[in-house]
């Protein structure tokens, strides 16, 4: 995912996804714990890096959130 498209989710979505996300790389680290042919290596890379995205712009949202109203 872009950051800005990240940027456009709103606070549901970027849950949602998260919880996606997360149950994917769990998913994909039971593959890599029990030496399975995985499709794409790089995969677990890649959702590690949305997932640490989405937590930014999430805490990012959440600070500006809290200065408009403090």
């Amino acid at each position: 995912m872009k950051i800005n498209e990240i940027k456009d989710m709103g606070k549901e979505d970027l849950d949602r996804r998260l919880d996606e996300l997360k149950k994917e790389l769990m998913k994909v680290n039971a593959q890599r714990a029990t030496k399975s042919s995985m499709k794409n290596p790089g995969q677990l890379k890649s959702i590690k890096k949305t997932i640490a995205r989405l937590l930014t712009i999430k805490k990012q949202k959440t600070s500006e959130v809290i200065k408009k109203h403090g």
